[in-house]
């Protein structure tokens, strides 16, 4: 593994105000995303996609890059109790996390009616339930992608997922030709399989990226999964890769812990390779 790099202090107060803010009162937890992300240092917009808006939090937007990293968070809070959350947006995400540790440009690509915009025109809760997946949240997924690279210098694009963020990123990689390079994060690459695992009946209104054809053979995939990852079992993550596609368990990581730890080595050798 490359040498890895420290993450500056302002980051690792970041760091901090995301572990705490679950405790947060009376603020929503797109609020506190919103906050977190400011805290970072991310710059946030929105983008149109196809019929849905997007909330965008950028990374050294303006530095020259001819590969975006784009991040995609997972699934966040679908559901309390069994009935829908009236917002969905992550309480503790992983992704601003890592994307904070990436030196640019990079873009974490909110999913349609997360990050506020649960109000938007459209919205309903099976968007962030059955239909968490669905060919509506993937193809607006890529319109907003679409709309980015329109706007900037990119030429390449490079996906990163956690859990279900990897789910969609494995998606649309498929519907977007720039892609380079895949990376997931603890991922149900097998939507079936890990409904199956936790007891829980099948996202009937969603895309199963192992039902879908084998990525490119010249897109880079990178898939690792936690040993000690209960939400989503290693097992889950390869039943989704295609043949010869290798799978990296790391010991004593789980759906969360520790991935920032590997993060930035893991960069690194995406970087040697031009990526």
């Amino acid at each position: 593994m490359a040498k890895r790099f420290q993450p500056r202090a302002a980051v690792l107060l970041a760091l901090t105000m995301l572990a705490l803010a679950p405790l947060g009162g009376c603020t929503t937890p797109a609020q506190r995303f919103a906050e977190t992300a400011a805290a970072i240092g991310l710059e946030r917009s929105v983008a149109t996609g196809a019929g849905f808006r997007h909330a965008l939090f950028w990374k050294n937007r303006a530095r020259a890059g001819a590969v975006l990293h784009v991040y995609i968070d997972g699934d966040g809070t679908p559901d309390i109790g069994g009935y829908p959350a009236a917002d969905p947006t992550s309480r503790n995400p992983l992704r601003p996390r890592l994307l904070a540790l990436d030196p640019g440009p990079a873009v974490l690509l909110g999913r349609p009616c997360y990050d506020g915009l649960a109000d938007d025109a459209g919205c309903r809760p099976a968007l962030w339930m059955d239909e968490r997946y669905s060919e509506a949240v993937v193809a607006s997924m890529a319109a907003a992608l679409r709309e980015i690279l329109a706007q900037g210098p990119y030429r390449r694009v490079a996906w990163f997922g956690h859990s279900g963020g990897g789910t969609l990123a494995e998606l649309l990689a498929a519907r977007v030709p720039e892609t380079v390079a895949v990376v997931t994060v603890a991922a149900n690459l097998d939507i079936d399989a890990w409904a199956a695992s936790r007891h829980a009946r099948p996202l009937s209104g969603s895309l199963n990226p192992a039902h879908q054809p084998a990525l490119p053979a010249g897109i880079v995939q990178r898939h690792f999964a936690g040993a000690r990852d209960e939400v989503v079992p290693p097992e889950v993550t390869r039943k989704g890769l295609g043949p010869g596609v290798p799978l990296t368990v790391v010991p004593d990581y789980d759906h969360r812990c520790c991935w920032e730890k590997m993060w930035p080595g893991m960069l690194a050798e995406l970087a040697e390779q031009g990526l």
